[in-house]
């Protein structure tokens, strides 16, 4: 994978979304439009193998979008250090179905096509239900999601719990990440407790999605 350049890691990185603090009360509205505590926006996007997945798909779960990317240092850090890997497979142990999101338009320079996506996730040790091909961007923009990686949490009756940051620290220094708090599962934790998830929204960070 080629680097990216300082200028253009500079015009990609979107670090702490403006505006988005902490906040405890469920029904608090996102800055993206989705109210935490509502329906979560239906969506029909195809995976790497061309098939169509639905929201409705996995009525009763908990779903975990994660909207991710092929070049942005933040994702990869994850990655690197194995943090995404080992909260995509607590999860697959709750059953809980995660969904990784790739929302980069054909005019990209990250583009991936369906079999490469599918290879790069593989590399990478990424363990998701299914990796989605949302090129048009439309089930990115229905959720507003701004940055890579960008996460919500949906309840097993459809309710967006969760949406925000990764974790707590936003950096992509592997020595930082690996001493941060992991808010997904903060919140997957919160609601195999059948517990109110403590921190139902947070500022997301990261390099901006690659729409058109």
């Amino acid at each position: 994978m080629e680097p990216i350049s300082s200028i253009g890691l500079r015009r990609r990185i979107m670090l702490l979304a403006s505006g988005a603090s902490l906040l405890a009360n469920s029904s608090v509205l996102a800055s993206s439009g989705v109210i935490v505590g509502a329906a979560a926006p239906s969506f029909t996007v195809p995976d790497t193998s061309e098939r169509p997945r639905t929201l409705q798909e996995f009525a009763g779960k908990t779903v975990v979008l994660e909207w991710t990317s092929p070049s942005c240092p933040f994702v990869r850090a994850q990655y690197e250090i194995g943090a995404m890997q080992a909260i995509q497979s607590e999860a697959a142990k709750l059953g809980v179905v995660w969904l990784s999101v790739l929302s980069t338009h054909r005019s990209r320079g990250d583009y991936l096509d369906a079999a490469k996506a599918n290879e790069f996730n593989k590399t990478r040790g990424a363990t998701p239900t299914a990796l989605l091909m949302d090129v048009d961007g439309a089930m990115g923009r229905a959720y507003g999601a701004r940055t890579t990686p960008h996460m919500f949490i949906i309840d097993p009756v459809g309710k967006v719990v969760y949406m925000g940051a990764i974790d707590d620290k936003p950096s992509y220094d592997a020595a930082v990440v690996k001493k941060s708090r992991n808010l997904v599962r903060a919140a997957l934790a919160d609601l195999a407790a059948h517990r109110p998830v403590a921190t139902p929204i947070s500022s997301p960070y990261g390099c901006a999605v690659g729409y058109a």
